[in-house]
């Protein structure tokens, strides 16, 4: 009786010891939990509406030109202007030869074509689910950047094959037909490289929308020109739209491939190696800069297997052990600080 009670409380004893370990194991990871994982529980935010300027301008014909501009000048505010004359490179709406333009554009045997490829793609319903999307996008935004102001509306629009996304005057506008998918004809008419078909499809639209939205939001003009502050600054901006973007793979978020991906988490360490040593973060010359941020098949001084834009990959990693290592930093403080070196040392960055 006596060994059958020792043996009780032993058990006992052991089940508290266990409790105690997982208890422990909770809390360390709660505590711990990624600076990225933002709570939108208490953001009240109307669903965002996508107004679709695309469909505005190819319901334009000679007979309701003057009366639609009208229209449409009200519906989208200064952005309609932009987008004829900027996007479009069109007259001025009050210019006389604004009708003739628009209308040629229109009429326009590609564009018209490209653009019935578009409606194939998306559907009103499609674009109400990136809205749905985007909302949720902007709730995180807003817990974030508490004191930023965020687009007043979200326009999609058809641009000729020459712009993706387009922030002005509190509008976020995005270009579907550079998303028509990496496999359409007119990419291949076009002679675009497959490396940038890649990441030319349906799948992009929202990635691409937050990430050009931020680094118009954020410039980086003041900061020291050298391949560091290139390397933090987008590294800024990729860390953000993992916070902005929790589902979205970093496939779509880099535009890379699966095995890119591979290549960049084998390789982390090494790859680190090659630009910290030799002073070469600290490098101003921008052909070396443009090497390393720019679009491409792969990093030429690295290897064939190593992805493009390599810096901005190894940019968002420094930047997510920044944080990880400096609670008390808001995002909003991350986003100001000009001080690319003083980002590195604190990062304590160690692949």
């Amino acid at each position: 009786m006596l060994i059958s009670q020792n043996l009780q409380i032993k058990i006992n004893k052991n089940i508290l010891k266990l409790f105690v370990m997982i208890l422990l194991v909770v809390l360390f990871f709660s505590c711990t939990s990624s600076r990225t994982e933002v709570d939108v529980s208490k953001i009240e935010l109307k669903p965002l509406i996508f107004k679709r300027l695309d469909k505005d301008v190819f319901s334009l014909n000679s007979l309701n030109v003057n009366e639609k501009t009208k229209e449409y000048q009200e519906k989208y505010g200064m952005f309609y202007n932009r987008y004829v004359t900027s996007i479009l490179n069109n007259a001025d709406v009050n210019d006389s030869l604004y009708s003739k333009g628009i209308l040629s554009f229109i009429n326009d045997k590609d564009m018209n074509s490209a653009y019935g490829d578009l409606n194939k793609i998306y559907s009103d319903n499609t674009i109400e689910l990136m809205a749905e999307e985007m909302t949720d996008v902007v709730k995180r935004f807003k817990v974030i950047f508490p004191s930023r102001k965020t687009p007043k509306q979200l326009v999609t629009f058809m641009s000729g094959f020459n712009y993706n996304v387009v922030y002005v005057d509190s509008t976020l506008a995005v270009g579907l037909d550079m998303y028509l998918g990496s496999d359409n004809v007119f990419y291949s008419m076009l002679q675009l490289p497959k490396f940038m078909t890649h990441g030319m499809n349906k799948q992009s639209v929202v990635s691409d929308m937050v990430r050009g939205w931020l680094i118009t939001e954020f410039d980086n003009q003041d900061a020291v020109n050298n391949l560091l502050n290139h390397m933090v600054f987008y590294g800024k901006v990729f860390y953000t739209c993992d916070a902005l973007l929790p589902q979205t793979h970093d496939s779509i978020k880099f535009n890379y491939s699966k095995t890119q991906l591979e290549y960049c988490n084998k390789y982390e360490n090494k790859l680190w190696g090659f630009f910290a040593k030799d002073n070469k973060l600290f490098d101003n010359d921008m052909k070396l800069v443009s090497e390393y941020t720019g679009d491409g098949p792969f990093t030429r001084s690295i290897s064939k297997e190593c992805p493009p834009r390599i810096i901005m990959w190894l940019g968002r990693n420094l930047v997510k052990s920044y944080m990880e290592n400096n609670q008390d930093v808001s995002f909003e403080e991350l986003m100001n600080e000009k001080d690319a070196q003083k980002i590195l040392s604190k990062s304590k960055y160690k692949p």
